[in-house]
């Protein structure tokens, strides 16, 4: 991929089924956090897609993911594809790779959810801008 190449899925879908699935079958507690935050990645915009790719619920404005959810044992990542570039003042994004980053919200912790929200919104917006601008 070359360096400013964005990655794109093929078949993303309006609504896919086998992520309400997927977040059906993990236990209770976790899978009520990935879905809270998976539905605020689903209502950013009417071109939002999903697909299931890696194992987890991914989200995308048509092609081109901009978040994830994933459940682990005791925690749940709220993942973003080009997370390294996002504004987070209240430091909630942990991660060291090139582009993605992700935040760990764990069950009975509290978690800043309006900045999380703010998070979800700022990786919408940063991927439509990168889509629009080439």
């Amino acid at each position: 991929m070359e360096h400013n190449a964005l990655l794109r899925f093929d078949g993303t879908r309006e609504r896919d089924a086998a992520i309400d699935i997927w977040l059906q079958e993990r236990p209770r507690d976790l899978g009520l956090i990935a879905a809270r935050w998976f539905a605020v990645m689903r209502e950013c915009g009417d071109e939002v897609r999903e697909l299931m790719h890696d194992g987890c619920p991914v989200a995308c404005l048509g092609d081109v993911p901009f978040g994830y959810v994933n459940v682990f044992t005791a925690h749940v990542n709220v993942g973003f594809f080009q997370g390294a570039g996002l504004p987070d003042p209240a430091r909630l994004l942990v991660g060291t790779g090139k582009f993605m980053r992700h935040v760990k919200v764990k069950p009975g912790s509290p978690v800043d959810s309006d900045a999380l929200h703010r998070l979800i919104q700022a990786a919408y917006a940063d991927i439509k801008a990168r889509v629009e601008n080439g």
